[in-house]
């Protein structure tokens, strides 16, 4: 196959899982969002990556929001919210950061393939992604690429959906946010 046309497979993937995801769940993660004190949100990896876009623009709406790790990253509370994003829901430094998390009493969302997983289970509510695991042990869901890369671009295209319904839900447009862009670049 030629490059343009994995490409054209990896875009009806990601149009098959737009159908698999629960409209009430994700309005729910934008309503914690919204009435959370603080966001924090985690991933290991390539979804640690799209944790961090998500983060960004949570920041452009001028959402108190970190990635968890980072030198800059405050204590969490009670009134917070930690995202998690994990296809597994196994990944061990998330299960301890879940499980520290319960114990002080903030929300916990997990975003992954397998609500059923240990960090599903630790949190207050899951929102569940189409995909396969990069073992393919807990999924018997096709996909063409590699290890995790439908759970991890569908975690990308699904934090900016909920990014969309937020601003929505703020009034806001792309010209007020820009105003909270990087101007040091």
């Amino acid at each position: 196959m030629r490059t343009t046309e994995f490409l054209q497979e990896i875009m009806k993937e990601l149009n098959l899982s737009v159908d698999l995801i629960a409209d009430e769940e994700a309005e729910k993660l934008a309503d914690e969002i919204l009435e959370s004190k603080k966001v924090f949100v985690a991933g290991a990896g390539r979804s640690g990556f799209m944790a961090k876009s998500f983060v960004m623009r949570m920041m452009h709406m001028g959402i108190d929001a970190y990635v968890l790790g980072e030198t800059v990253t405050p204590n969490f509370e009670e009134n917070h919210i930690l995202i998690i994003g994990s296809g597994s829901g196994e990944t061990k430094g998330l299960v301890t950061i879940a499980e520290k998390a319960k114990s002080i009493g903030g929300t916990i969302a997990a975003v992954t393939l397998v609500p059923e997983s240990t960090i599903g289970k630790l949190a207050h509510f899951t929102i569940q992604l189409p995909g396969a695991t990069k073992d393919r042990t807990d999924s018997d869901y096709k996909t063409i690429q590699p290890m995790g890369s439908l759970f991890e671009q569908t975690l990308l295209l699904f934090y900016d959906a909920v990014i969309l319904r937020v601003m929505e839900k703020k009034g806001l447009d792309t010209n007020k946010m820009y105003g909270k862009h990087a101007n040091l670049e």
